[in-house]
């Protein structure tokens, strides 16, 4: 199979760490090194100067929840990224573990076969963060009103006046 990508590097992202795999193709033959880092910024750091220092031109990573969200903004700019959704890139079925799915990651990239998600730019990323985060809070106020209207309607059932002697700051 034909190689589109002579140095790439596959990234398995989890809540702590980051296992990545960079294969270089050196002399026809495909070298591979994995490594793992934290998820913290510093760490995120390192391994961006680890890709770069090796000549990394592409990255793929797998949408993993929210985790992969720092990873790309780290990387963002000084490589070529890929956003896989994990049901497209499964693995073949037996021994898993993170070094055999950046090593997956890793091949599939090289030879060009992630199809890659829509990734927005940074200002619709924003946006959307922000529009989510006014619907939750929206949900929790009328969620927070429909808790003590219940409340009140079982106190008023059992003929407990407390809202009507009581004004909180609900009201």
């Amino acid at each position: 199979m034909k190689t589109l990508h002579r140095k790439c590097a596959g990234l398995d992202v989890h809540k702590k760490e980051v296992v990545a795999c960079l294969r270089l193709v050196v002399r026809g033959k495909a070298n591979y090194e994995v490594r793992r880092f934290p998820t913290t910024t510093r760490g995120l750091l390192e391994l961006a100067d680890w890709l770069e220092q090796a000549g990394c031109t592409h990255v793929a990573m797998e949408a993993t929840g929210v985790y992969w969200k720092p990873v790309w903004h780290i990387l963002e700019g000084r490589f070529q990224q890929i956003l896989a959704n994990a049901a497209h890139i499964k693995g073949v079925p037996g021994r898993k573990s993170d070094m055999n799915d950046a090593t997956w990651i890793t091949d599939l990239l090289a030879h060009g076969l992630i199809r890659a998600s829509f990734v927005p730019p940074p200002p619709i990323q924003e946006l959307r963060d922000l529009t989510r985060t006014r619907k939750q809070l929206t949900r929790e106020v009328v969620q927070h009103t429909q808790h003590t209207q219940r409340i009140q309607a079982v106190l008023e059932e059992a003929n407990v006046k407390l809202f009507s002697v009581i004004r909180t700051s609900w009201d």
